[in-house]
């Protein structure tokens, strides 16, 4: 008989590796995942795992089963999600992100999940092949990248530029190249190609970040001014990673004379229309960072008018 648990339990087993860590994941016990495992391959009549003592690889079957499962669960969410796509203010918000942008969009979210009772939001935090990986499997409805994706099942759109800021110690009194390279550079998953960017467009004597003593690495962006507050280094980072850092005291930013912004994308399934809950919330974001940025100035320009 066809059970939709089994197939759950057997993509969290290929996902984790573990008998005992899906056990742990979905809150059975060890036999129990061994059982829902028997079951399906009795079910389909073909075995799905190849045991080596305690490790496993998947045969073919399993491999395609795998497969299959990912696929029926992704269609069953994608048919769960679309009938509330129309409402604004209820529904389940299942997106992820990279850290350096959820710092300040995971709270943003909550607030409106405060005022709007009726949203629930699952947000997850990742590299961009995981979200990627999410969105085609169904995990996420929406994923937000740092650079474009190219897939015939998904369909990719700019959505939101942050400028990018040096980060330099609180101390630190230089302004050129030679200076930077005198510290070193602090940095994390994307920072080089960053910090290469904006040096490139505000250096006319950068050549490549290969010149730069490698001060130290953290797969974390959001502890990398850590690192640079402790005079370890420099680093480059996008404007919301600053102004949500509990070091932005310790740290300074140099200015240059040339801006250039991280552009970040969103990644859907090919076809799907976004639920309306989604676009009111990418849009209210996208206003609160513009005020956040300009408003200030834009007041006082009214002001002196």
């Amino acid at each position: 008989m066809f059970n939709a648990r089994y197939f759950r339990t057997f993509i969290t087993l290929v996902e984790t590796g573990s008998f005992t860590r899906t056990a742990r994941r979905l809150e059975m016990t060890q036999p129990g995942v061994s059982q829902h495992i028997r079951k399906l391959e009795e079910y389909l009549g073909k075995p799905l795992l190849d045991r080596q003592g305690r490790r496993f690889v998947l045969t073919e079957s399993g491999r395609r089963a795998y497969d299959y499962a990912l696929k029926l669960f992704a269609e069953h969410e994608q048919f769960r999600h679309s009938l509330d796509n129309d409402s604004l203010d209820s529904g389940e918000c299942r997106l992820a992100s990279p850290g350096s942008v959820g710092l300040m969009l995971y709270p943003f979210i909550l607030g409106q999940q405060q005022m709007q009772p009726g949203l629930t939001v699952s947000y997850s935090f990742a590299f961009n092949a995981e979200i990627v990986s999410g969105v085609l499997s169904g995990r996420h409805d929406l994923g937000i990248v740092t650079e474009v994706v190219r897939h015939p099942d998904l369909d990719c759109e700019a959505w939101h530029q942050e400028p990018l800021c040096l980060v330099v110690p609180a101390d630190f009194a230089g302004n050129g190249l030679a200076d930077l390279m005198g510290i070193g550079f602090i940095s994390y998953s994307g920072g080089e190609d960053h910090a290469g960017a904006l040096l490139k467009t505000n250096f006319p004597d950068f050549r490549s970040m290969s010149h730069f003593p490698r001060q130290g690495f953290t797969n974390e962006v959001s502890m990398v001014l850590d690192a640079v507050a402790r005079g370890l280094g420099f680093t480059v980072v996008s404007r919301v990673v600053l102004e949500t850092s509990p070091w932005q005291r310790q740290v300074k930013e140099l200015s240059l004379s040339q801006p250039v912004h991280e552009t970040l994308h969103l990644v859907i399934r090919d076809g799907e229309q976004m639920p309306r809950r989604y676009v009111r919330l990418l849009e209210g974001y996208r206003e609160q960072r513009h005020h956040e940025r300009f408003g200030f100035s834009e007041g006082a320009e009214r002001q002196e008018a």
